[in-house]
């Protein structure tokens, strides 16, 4: 069967734009907590839309963007097989980008430390209503 290889819909560039415009765009693609444990998954080898949505508790139509976009950039790809599609990464490199910036990030841990909101402590309670 034949391998999934449309880039059209959302993920659009213009034919002028830059290649500057591209790299962002490709830098979005990985910026994304649910695309990032998307590869992180297919990392370990080629999985199904069923088995990344049951992995990741998303909902199907939700992956189904999700691993459009990573299409998209050309870091996955899709397979059919009969009625379900199969993806893997398209190729090593991509492990190397997130390799490298996890290492980049950790070298960093106290700086990205700063970026975390700390949790907001809970609300008082309300004070009990006057009883007249």
């Amino acid at each position: 069967m034949g391998q999934l290889d449309r880039i059209d819909g959302p993920f659009r560039l213009s034919e002028r734009a830059s290649d500057v415009e591209l790299l962002a765009k490709y830098f979005r693609g990985l910026g994304d907590p649910i695309r990032l444990q998307v590869l992180t998954l297919l990392r370990a080898g080629e999985r199904s839309v069923g088995e990344l949505v049951e992995a990741l508790a998303q909902p199907q139509p939700k992956v189904s963007n999700h691993l459009a976009c990573l299409r998209w950039c050309g870091f996955v790809v899709g397979e059919r097989r009969g009625k379900r599609v199969y993806y893997r990464l398209a190729d090593d490199s991509l492990t190397q980008v997130i390799d490298l910036t996890s290492a980049m990030a950790a070298e960093h841990e106290a700086h990205a430390a700063a970026w975390k909101v700390a949790a907001r402590p809970a609300a008082p309670a309300a004070p009990p209503p006057l009883v007249s």
